[in-house]
């Protein structure tokens, strides 16, 4: 009798232990359907967000190179009144971005300088023609007037807060500024004038001086180079000049590349 007893509670107990084997295998299917529903979701909810990030990082890089674009086109304008080429602000962007890499300066700034310089100019939108293209030499009241291009870039330039045109303003306000102190408009010092400023100047008057003007003819190279050693430390920052030298070859190949013509 007590046998059959235990038998019956060891029957008892394995219908009891099935059934709760069968639940937990039923709810550990559920919880597994869940699970990959969830990483279905999860895997989906990424995938879409990595699809917007890419086109907000496309979007981006479009607008940056409209940027980069307006600028070079606007550059030119300022150029053509002078009837200076669109390949004289390319080539002073170039020679800028490398002098900037050269001296040390971190690549993302050395290329925002290379965007920002073909503003150098742009204050020569609001000089009359009867100066601005005059073939002979300026008068003194004429010369004060062409000066002022410095400011007027600035003006225009400093209204915006975004890094790229802050840099342009800076370019056009101090590339005329000299090492020595007898630039203009401000008549910055040394390390006063920003290095952007530095750096374009040199650029400019190199790129200047090789190029036909409304007043002038090209210079031939020696000339240019003797007068960029000659106004070390006077009008050119002497580090910058020490780098212009150093490098030489990859300027010359820069002009070779954006020649006019």
């Amino acid at each position: 009798m007590e046998q059959n007893k235990l038998i019956a509670e060891l029957e008892n107990l394995k219908e009891n232990f099935d059934a709760t084997i069968k639940y937990a295998l039923r709810d550990a299917r559920r919880q597994e359907k869940i699970m990959v529903r969830s990483d279905q979701r999860q895997r989906r909810e990424y995938d879409e967000l990595q699809a917007k990030l890419e086109e907000i990082q496309a979007l981006n890089a479009e607008i940056e190179e409209s940027q980069k674009e307006v600028l070079f086109t606007m550059g030119a304008i300022g150029e053509s009144r002078s009837r200076e080429t669109f390949n004289h602000v390319r080539r002073v962007a170039e020679y800028s971005k490398l002098i900037a890499l050269k001296l040390g300066v971190k690549p993302s700034t050395a290329e925002l300088l290379k965007m920002a310089s073909p503003m150098h100019d742009i204050g020569k939108v609001g000089i009359p023609d009867d100066i601005l293209k005059k073939p002979g030499k300026l008068t003194h009241d004429e010369f004060e007037i062409m000066k002022s291009h410095a400011v007027l870039g600035y003006e225009m330039l400093n209204v915006s807060s975004r890094p790229l045109l802050k840099a342009a303003a800076i370019v056009a306000h101090e590339h005329h500024e000299k090492f020595d102190g007898t630039g203009y408009p401000r008549g910055l010092k040394g390390k006063d004038i920003h290095v952007f400023g530095r750096i374009t100047a040199i650029a400019d008057v190199f790129d200047a001086l090789g190029s036909d003007r409304c007043y002038k003819q090209a210079w031939n190279d020696e000339a240019i180079f003797d007068l960029i050693r000659k106004n070390s430390g006077t009008h050119f920052d002497p580090e910058i000049v020490d780098i212009f030298f150093t490098y030489l070859p990859s300027f010359m190949r820069i002009r070779d590349t954006f020649r006019d013509f």
